[in-house]
């Protein structure tokens, strides 16, 4: 019998990744918004600061980050970035101030340059020349059923224990679980297993007797239009996503329930994962359609969140159709960059991407508490609604001028 790919153990590392790893430290995030302001005596846009610095700190760290997976093995980076996520998350538990979320968001960011920015992108790219856009939609859905999973069973936690216990349970998962299956199970590079990238004859093109990978280098890269109009996209598409930290709060704003509010954010994961595999799936046969698809159900699951606010049910499927929004994050973004770009110099290209992607997180995720807390949730939905608009737009035109 045939023994399967190794490619397939990274796809299944790499979904540990994002389904554990991201999905408790993303994806759950909003259900601690309301508890521990309260507990501390902040508001929630002082709390939500922390996850502005994380996405801050992932910013400035993602260039570095980039070149290290390049030079070092991706195996030991992603390995210790969990455990130093699994670490602070435990920590968090013990917090009692305000600047000690402070630092550990920015803790929290530098593992998440390496975790949610460059881990998937960088293995699949490096392991599959076929079917990229499915499997990275495949990678990207874990953290959609980490959300779907942890929601509510972190919403009991708290319901029961308390926040502090969601922090510590939290943190022992990432601990025994994810940081021992990446030591053991990751590889940094086909050779390593002495096997060539699945489907490498699909886009590999032999120059003078040597295969060299389709597309431009980074030097060229930048000087094109397309490339900045695609960090616009990254930017505002990520802005637009941390919309999905507030779906829990909006939900009580309207007069539910905090376990009622967790299934909101469970109903936004359920999105997230399904909109990824879809995504994925409609990548693979046209960019310009999942660009469509992405933007348009994102604007559509905030209208109707805002437009049914009295019923629960509208909500959940609201929010379900936001979170294909928040799935074009991790799988639109890395295939706008492959179908622009090729992978030729994939890694060093998106990781100067995923630095907007971290800096449109640094800008929103504090800035719409700050906001909400003056205005209305209207207005940010509303705002947010716009910023997909754009995205629209900035994804076609990049499709279009930048072609290879």
């Amino acid at each position: 019998m045939k023994t399967p790919h190794y490619g397939y153990v990274i796809v299944a590392c790499c979904c540990l990744i994002m389904g554990i790893d991201v999905g408790l430290s993303m994806s759950c995030a909003g259900i601690f918004y309301q508890p521990v302001s309260e507990a501390i005596g902040a508001t929630t846009g002082e709390f939500g600061l922390y996850m502005s610095l994380s996405f801050l700190t992932s910013a400035l760290s993602l260039g570095f980050a980039g070149r290290l997976m390049e030079r070092y093995s991706a195996r030991w980076l992603l390995t210790g970035s969990s455990a130093v996520l699994g670490a602070t998350m435990a920590l968090m538990s013990l917090f009692t101030k305000l600047w000690e979320f402070y630092v550990a968001g920015c803790v929290i960011g530098v593992t998440l340059a390496f975790l949610l920015y460059l881990s998937f992108p960088t293995l699949i790219n490096r392991w599959f020349r076929r079917n990229v856009g499915f499997l990275i939609g495949i990678c990207s859905a874990a953290s959609g059923i980490g959300g779907i999973l942890f929601n509510p069973v972190g919403g009991w936690i708290l319901s029961q224990w308390g926040w502090h216990a969601g922090y510590l349970t939290f943190g022992g998962i990432i601990l025994l679980v994810v940081t021992p299956a990446t030591a053991l199970l990751l590889r940094d590079y086909p050779a390593q297993k002495g096997v060539t990238p699945v489907g490498a004859a699909d886009e590999i093109e032999g120059t003078g007797g040597k295969a060299v990978a389709r597309g431009v280098d980074y030097s060229e890269a930048v000087r094109k239009a397309s490339f900045y109009v695609l960090v616009l996209f990254a930017f505002l598409i990520m802005a637009s996503s941390t919309l999905f930290l507030f779906l829990p709060k909006y939900a009580s704003s309207v007069g539910f329930s905090i376990e009622q509010g967790a299934l909101v954010a469970s109903g936004a994961m359920a999105g997230v994962t399904v909109g990824k595999l879809a995504l994925g799936y409609i990548n693979d046969r046209s960019c310009r359609v999942g660009v469509l698809v992405s933007t348009l159900t994102g604007i559509a699951g905030l209208l109707c969140m805002l437009w049914m606010s009295r019923w629960i049910g509208a909500i959940i499927c609201g929010a379900f159709l936001f979170g294909w929004c928040y799935a074009a994050v991790t799988v639109q973004t890395a295939v706008l960059v492959r179908e622009v770009f090729g992978s030729r110099d994939y890694a060093r290209i998106y990781s100067v991407v995923s630095i907007a992607l971290a800096a449109g997180g640094t800008v929103a995720s504090g800035a719409w508490g700050f906001i909400v807390d003056h205005t209305s949730f209207a207005f940010i939905f509303y705002m947010g609604s716009v910023m997909l608009g754009v995205c629209l737009l900035s994804g076609l035109w990049s499709l279009r001028s930048g072609k290879l």
